[in-house]
């Protein structure tokens, strides 16, 4: 992807309000704008593409540090009321990609919530994680704290293919394992499981069987979402690699989203190998069956 360029930038509020039915989280927060995992799939490319970034190749290679998240959300903490509502972390660009090794803002964000007890859940395919190790068992001890690990597939083919800039698999269960074994509640979400490329009941039950091995705490999965601006790139990616399977996603994709029927099949092969690998599911901080539209505007600030 060649040189990615970080640039500073100051947020005037950092908690985004979710005001969506099904998913259990009031609230949202993200450390930094872009992302250099680079996934081919991102729902949220459209949202960056309307601050600044095309969808496409600019997407990656520019990444925005809110310097000031830390103390705004000290500041945004102190003016509400206290519900206890947990706060998920990590849902418009991954709160451990490499800028994250730079900046710190992750880590005083997490600090911020220990110092007012309050609730958290992080998602990310970034194994820098393991470093707040310390942190992350600080806020465990006076509110709840989990991590959870975006591992759609365990074949290299699929990860270079859609997640190019993102840790291998494999590092991301070691670094999950880490955290599970130092006493942090962390798991697994398939995500997103691909049609005709990791939806197979092989794929899950490998993934279902190495988060097992690796000691998760639970596993959920999610389907692919395609929408304006992910499409086009996710398909593009598709046709290179895949060319077979361009007319079947043409069919399945007909909206931004599978079929119910489909989603009921996949879903049926993930509860099997849940059964078959002791796993539970993620509750109750599921994500849930929210409207995909919805969702993705209410996760995409």
């Amino acid at each position: 992807m060649g040189v990615v360029a970080v640039g500073e930038v100051y947020c005037k509020t950092l908690l985004n309000r979710i005001d969506v039915p099904g998913v259990p989280f009031r609230w949202s927060l993200n450390p930094y704008r872009g992302c250099r995992h680079a996934c081919r799939y991102c729902f949220v490319r459209p949202a960056h593409e309307s601050r600044g970034p095309s969808a496409g190749r600019e997407f990656e290679p520019r990444v925005f540090a809110k310097v000031n998240a830390p103390q705004v959300l000290r500041q945004e903490l102190r003016r509400q009321r206290w519900h206890r509502d947990p706060i998920l972390i990590g849902t418009a660009s991954d709160p451990y990609e490499p800028a994250e090794a730079e900046y710190l803002l992750t880590r005083r964000i997490l600090q911020v919530l220990a110092e007012f007890e309050r609730p958290a859940a992080i998602t990310t395919k970034g194994v820098l994680v393991r470093r707040d190790v310390d942190v992350l068992n600080e806020l465990g001890q006076v509110a709840d704290v989990r991590v959870i690990f975006s591992v759609g597939s365990l074949d290299d083919r699929v990860w270079k293919l859609t997640e190019p800039g993102a840790p291998n698999p494999l590092s991301r269960l070691e670094a999950m394992q880490f955290l599970v074994e130092n006493g942090i509640a962390a798991g697994v979400v398939m995500a997103p499981l691909l049609p005709g490329i990791s939806d197979s009941s092989e794929s899950i039950d490998a993934v279902a069987a190495a988060a097992a091995s690796h000691h998760a705490k639970f596993l959920e999965a999610k389907l692919l979402f395609l929408n304006p601006g992910s499409r086009e790139r996710f398909m593009s990616s598709l046709e290179a690699a895949y060319p077979r399977l361009v007319p079947a996603y043409a069919r399945l994709y007909r909206r931004n989203y599978a079929p119910q029927e489909y989603k009921r099949s996949v879903s049926r092969v993930v509860a099997e190998a849940r059964r078959k690998w002791g796993l539970p599911a993620s509750s109750p901080w599921q994500i849930g069956q929210a409207p995909q539209r919805q969702l993705q505007l209410a996760l995409s600030a």
